[in-house]
């Protein structure tokens, strides 16, 4: 292997071996250096821009992962972030990110993603950072997740906010207090009462 490739290997792996392009070029690295250890299948091209050493250990949730690095700013949301916290039935086919209003709609084919703008307050509300992989995610509260299903019920559908009430409560990730907070500052306190009632 060229001196070339240790080089980067060893950049990759102070990294996570995790990096993107940019910060390779920044580092020195010479795009054909890169795009050869691509084709020699020493890293692997994650999404635009993104590679990641081909002899780390698989990720578990590459979509995740792969809109975290790619979108920092995001936060995984509604049915993603219910699949994240294990109170769905519903798979996601595409990743929910939740990105601050009047922000520009990132440039991202891969992974399927749906963007939704959401004002400062709510957006700031319920943020959780996990680590998967080594890689660092935001992700929505199981409370607040909750009482966003309700706020965009018609985008994702009753039934999935229903499921996500129920199967918090009874799996107690949530409280009903918790629950009612964040459904104060979603503005949906009172869509959500009788249901909250129904299962008190």
């Amino acid at each position: 292997m060229s001196d070339n490739f240790q080089t980067v290997i060893k950049i990759f792996q102070k990294h996570n071996g995790v990096m993107k392009s940019s910060q390779l070029f920044k580092l020195g690295v010479q795009p054909r250096i890169l795009y050869a250890m691509r084709d020699h299948g020493l890293v692997l091209q994650e999404g635009r821009g993104l590679y990641r050493l081909a002899n780390e250990q698989v990720w578990s949730d590459p979509d995740l992962a792969v809109v975290s690095l790619l979108i920092p700013k995001g936060v995984i949301c509604l049915i993603s972030a219910l699949y994240f916290h294990q109170i769905t039935t519903q798979i996601p086919h595409e990743v929910y990110v939740a990105l601050p209003k009047d922000s520009e709609k990132p440039r991202i084919k891969y992974p399927p993603t749906r963007f939704f703008w959401i004002s400062p307050e709510p957006f700031q509300a319920g943020i959780e950072k996990h680590k998967i992989d080594n890689v660092s995610i935001q992700v929505y509260s199981v409370a607040k997740t909750i009482a966003d299903c309700f706020k965009f019920r018609n985008s994702i559908g009753m039934d999935v906010a229903l499921e996500a009430l129920r199967e918090g409560l009874r799996q107690k990730k949530a409280t009903f207090n918790e629950i009612q907070r964040f459904a104060q500052i979603d503005r949906v306190e009172k869509i959500m009462q009788p249901y909250l009632e129904a299962l008190a």
